[in-house]
């Protein structure tokens, strides 16, 4: 940049306009960035994990489901075995048909649970760019 009458134009290099900058300049721009950059990182934290916790929740929902049905299969498939035995009448084989569904249900419901609660992971993004961050604050200091 080059001055002219006391003010500086637009013409001149990068380079020079860091030497034309007094180091309080330097060090008031550089606040200001640092702080953009770290206010943009916690939005997208926040945001990242607002999506993770919907996706976790989910996922513990379904385990949570499947833990209801599992308790109803085994209360059932306990009165079924005792009334089937016990009597050995078509009630008891009622019982046990609806015992087994019961079953089924939960086992699904645990399996989705579980799968979805492995899918999760904790902010991905934010820790891709902090990386890159960190490698850009690496390059400036050589």
């Amino acid at each position: 940049m080059q001055r002219s009458s006391g003010s500086v134009s637009a013409t001149g290099s990068p380079e020079q306009l860091a030497e034309e900058k007094s180091l309080g300049e330097l060090v008031s721009q550089l606040s200001s960035d640092f702080s953009n950059l770290v206010s943009t990182q916690l939005e997208l934290a926040k945001v990242e994990i607002k999506e993770e916790v919907g996706r976790a929740g989910k996922g513990a929902g379904m385990l949570g489901g499947g833990a209801v049905a599992a308790h109803l299969a085994v209360l059932l498939l306990s009165f079924a075995a005792a009334w089937g035995l016990s009597e050995a009448m078509p009630t008891g084989f009622a019982f046990l048909i609806v015992g087994l569904v019961w079953a089924v249900v939960a086992g699904v419901l645990a399996l989705n649970g579980r799968n979805r609660l492995r899918d999760v992971e904790p902010v991905p993004q934010t820790k891709d760019t902090l990386k890159e961050d960190v490698e850009w604050v690496k390059a400036q200091r050589h």
